[in-house]
Formats: structure tokens, C-alpha cells, sequence
């Protein structure tokens, strides 16, 4: 509605190991996630009630998502992104998406979805996707969410710099022994847990970051 004042957080919202990885061993751009690291997202496709209605309400509060150069590279991969896989397939409308990225790219393959390459950091990349949010929040008279969805370095960054104030983390009953880890050389922050949410797939944590 017209003038309607609108609330946009931003949430850090990613999957992670028992051990705190994630990804598995050895990830690369043909394989994002590593070796054994499709574990961590099976909850994202469990049929269990709740799992479906915890992607359900994240996706459809998303306005804008921002993710690091090398997630890009892999969603944007020939193995990455369609239209059955993909941020939110299936449940809401495609969100504009910013990617921190040292250059932009040559080519996008996925030249459907609304891309923002910022080449000036973190905060320049969340301010971007804050506008985006913001803009999608006020057509559709409902708050609206900046999401980090990873890797890793753009999470911890974000978390370092003050700029999230959620962090949903997904915990994914297995043990990665390797890979990448989420919080190692984070800068120590206070937590308050605001809910937690366990299923047969992942137990889904949610905290205010202080």
C-alpha cells in the first residue's frame, strides 16, 4: 500500500554440518557442495511438514539475496540452477539477486533472474540488496528480507561487519569431516535464540545476533 512503512532484515540463512562445515571436502564449481555435502541440504527437500513450511516462509519473505563469487559460479554452473532447482524453486517469485564479487562476469547463463554484480565489498553488496528488498516490499505492501545465503566468507563478513540481524542455520544431522567451515576466524558476537525447530532432516535454529 501507498506509504505503508516496511521493515527489511537481514538474515543469514545457510546449512551447516554438526562439525560446522558447510560444504564437504574438496568443493569446486562442478561439485558446490563437496564431497558428501548434498547431506546438508536434504531438508530442503523432505516431505516432512515442517521442513516444507520452514522454506516456505523464508523464501516468500525474501526481497533480495546476496551471495559470494564462488556459490555464482556454481549456481550459474551447467550443473547448477534450473527451473526445478534453485533458490526457492517452486515457491515464490524469483527475488533480485546481488553477488559480491571481485569482476563481474563475462556471460550469465541464467539471464531470466534479475543479477547485480558489486565489486566494492560487503556492505556496498547488502545496501544494494536492501534496496531491491525494500522496493519488492513496498509493490507488495509486506515486509521483506535481505537474504545471505553463502558461501561462507560472505556470511562471516556479513556477521563481522554488524550488518545481519538474523541468523538461521540449519543443522544438518552429519559429520562433513572437512570442507568449509562456516564460523572459523569469526569475530566473537553475542546470540540470543529465538526459535528452534527440530525435524527427522535438520534441526533448524534461529538466532537475533546481538
Amino acid at each position: 500500500m501507498p506509504g505503508q512503512t516496511t521493515r527489511t532484515r537481514v538474515v543469514a540463512d545457510i546449512s551447516v554440518s554438526v562439525d560446522g562445515y558447510v560444504t564437504g571436502p574438496d568443493p569446486s564449481p562442478e561439485s558446490g557442495l563437496g564431497t558428501g555435502g548434498d547431506a546438508l541440504h536434504t531438508w530442503a527437500f523432505s516431505e516432512d511438514p515442517d521442513d516444507r513450511r520452514m522454506l516456505s516462509e523464508a523464501t516468500a519473505r525474501s526481497g533480495a539475496v546476496v551471495m559470494g563469487r564462488r556459490l555464482f559460479d556454481t549456481v550459474d554452473g551447467p550443473g547448477g540452477w534450473n527451473e526445478d532447482v534453485g533458490y526457492g524453486a517452486g515457491e515464490v517469485g524469483k527475488p533480485a539477486f546481488v553477488v559480491v564479487t571481485g569482476a563481474p562476469p563475462e556471460s550469465v547463463r541464467l539471464k531470466n533472474l534479475d543479477w547485480t554484480f558489486v565489486t566494492t565489498g560487503i556492505t556496498d553488496a547488502v545496501a544494494a540488496a536492501r534496496a531491491h528488498a525494500e522496493a519488492a516490499a513496498q509493490a507488495a505492501g509486506r515486509d521483506l528480507d535481505v537474504v545471505l545465503m553463502g558461501g561462507a566468507a560472505t556470511i562471516r563478513s556479513a556477521l563481522d561487519a554488524g550488518l545481519v540481524d538474523v541468523l538461521s542455520l540449519h543443522l544438518a544431522p552429519v559429520l562433513l569431516g572437512g570442507g568449509t567451515p562456516l564460523f572459523t576466524g569469526a569475530v566473537p558476537r553475542p546470540l540470543v535464540r529465538l526459535s528452534v525447530l527440530a525435524t527427522s532432516t535438520a534441526t533448524h535454529l534461529t538466532y537475533d545476533v546481538g
